[in-house]
Order: C-alpha cells, then sequence, then structure tokens
C-alpha cells in the first residue's frame, strides 16, 4: 500500500479498496487476503449491469488469468531466483484497471521517492477527480474520488505541479496526447506511440506495459529497486548486461521483476496492519 493514491485506494477494514470507473458509473471494489485459495471480492455499483466489468478489472488488478504453475517452473531453471521462488511461490503482476491513470502514475514517479509520487498523484485526485456519489464507498473509508481522466487533467497548470519543468513538460504532453487519442493505451500499438512521446523513455513504457497492458516480458533493467536487488543477488548491474543474463527468464521476466523486488526491505513489500 505504499504507493496507494489517496482519495482513489485504501487498505481498509482488512481489505484492498479502489474506486472504479464502469461504463454505467463510479464503483468500489474490495479484494481482501485470500481465504483457501480465493478471493472474496465485493462490488459496490453505480448500475448492477456494470459487474461483468466489474469483476473483469478485479480480476486483472490480481493478476488472476496467469498460470503461476507454468511461470514458477520457468522461473525455478535460474538458480538465483530458485529461492527467491520457493520462498513465496505463485507472484503475481499487479495489474492497474485504467492505462491512462497508470501512465500518467508513472510520469508523476519518475526520479522521485514513492511518497512523493503519492502526493503528486493525491492532488490530481482532489482537485481535478471526479467525486463518488454519496453513500458509495463502505461508511468509515477515504474514498473519495475517481482517478482524473486525461480530459479533467488537460486542465492542469503548471503552478498545480511541484516537479522540475521538463517533467511538467513530460506530464502535459503525455495527457495531451492521451486526450487528444494520438496514443491509444488500449490499442495495438500502444507502446510505440507512448515511447514517441518527449520525456518517456523505456523505464515508463515497460512499467506501463507491466501494469496496465498485461505483458508478462515486460522488463525495467534501469530501475533502482531491480539494480539494488541484482547487486545483493550477485546478478549485473549494468542495464545491457542485466538485459543479456534475463534472457534466460523470457517470456516471463515481468514476473522475475516482482521477485526481484520481493527481495528488497521495502515498504512496498510489507502488508498493512
Amino acid at each position: 500500500m505504499a504507493t496507494a493514491v489517496p482519495g482513489v485506494e485504501e487498505w481498509f477494514a482488512g481489505a484492498y479498496r479502489r474506486t472504479l470507473a464502469l461504463p454505467g458509473g463510479p464503483a468500489v471494489v474490495s479484494l481482501p487476503p485470500p481465504v483457501d485459495g480465493a478471493v472474496h471480492a465485493e462490488l459496490r455499483l453505480s448500475v448492477p449491469d456494470d459487474e461483468p466489468e466489474g469483476v473483469r478489472l478485479a480480476r486483472r488488478l490480481l493478476d488472476l488469468d496467469a498460470d503461476p504453475v507454468a511461470i514458477d517452473g520457468h522461473l525455478r531453471r535460474d538458480p538465483v531466483l530458485t529461492p527467491l521462488v520457493d520462498a513465496a511461490p505463485g507472484r503475481r503482476v499487479p495489474g492497474s484497471p485504467d492505462p491512462d491513470e497508470f501512465a500518467v502514475r508513472a510520469v508523476l514517479g519518475q526520479q522521485v521517492s514513492t511518497a512523493a509520487a503519492r502526493t503528486h498523484a493525491s492532488r490530481l485526485v482532489r482537485d481535478h477527480g471526479t467525486p463518488l456519489p454519496a453513500g458509495l464507498a463502505p461508511e468509515g473509508s477515504s474514498l473519495t474520488h475517481l482517478f482524473p481522466t486525461p480530459h479533467q487533467l488537460t486542465a492542469l497548470t503548471d503552478d498545480e505541479l511541484g516537479m522540475p519543468a521538463s517533467r511538467k513538460r513530460t506530464l502535459h504532453g503525455l495527457v495531451a496526447a492521451l486526450a487528444e487519442g494520438r496514443v491509444d493505451l488500449h490499442g495495438p500499438d500502444a507502446r510505440e506511440q507512448l515511447g514517441a512521446l518527449r520525456g518517456i523513455g523505456p523505464w515508463t513504457v515497460d512499467s506501463v506495459a507491466m501494469r496496465s497492458l498485461a505483458d508478462p516480458d515486460a522488463f525495467l533493467p534501469s530501475d533502482l529497486g531491480i539494480r539494488v536487488a541484482a547487486r545483493e543477488l550477485g546478478l549485473p548491474e549494468r542495464d545491457r548486461d542485466l538485459i543479456v543474463r534475463a534472457e534466460a527468464w523470457r517470456p516471463y521476466r515481468a514476473y522475475a521483476t516482482q521477485y526481484l523486488w520481493a527481495a528488497l526491505d521495502h515498504a512496498v513489500n510489507t502488508m498493512p496492519a
């Protein structure tokens, strides 16, 4: 929950909860830890007809369509990954219900701490997001808004963004491209279109591909966490060398990434009390 955006995501009453923008209106999904291998999700909907889409997005959030037996079996062939897989088999790649949202959050998170990225995102939510209808969130919940759409974020001004000028340009460029349809993160050319934008590099493209486009082979060799894990595990630290080393993990480098991140002592690897 270290990356959760206030107002949109929370850990509440023993479950991860977040707001969803569904065809019929806003919704809230609650995802508690699994019991006997099953997650008993709860959907609070604006209209009942949105249930199938809500279920689909809940499954995407938890990456429930993955085949952990096949993935873990492949990654165990690497002696460096074997103890990581054996310690916590079945790791998934947490998904995002909205590629546009995650792309914006990825740009906000470029070269800053997790806490700083959360702060930037929470301001956008507060100032530009759509408020939830009264009574949709559970009583006592801190959920208040949907994450703002690219169209809503076109109203952003530089004064609202406490970040370097170069990252402001990148965010404005991304928002405009998404709002105008020049970048379609639901289409087949999503990676190429996103990577063509000024200020968007491989780390951002592969982050979006991993978390939003369900690419099981997306890989982030330049990520600071991956570099730290590589050093601690005796893997190559230089990007080009680690890319060569990671060839053995294909086509599941996104899952290898999860195991490497999990080896770190970081708040993202800690379940809330």
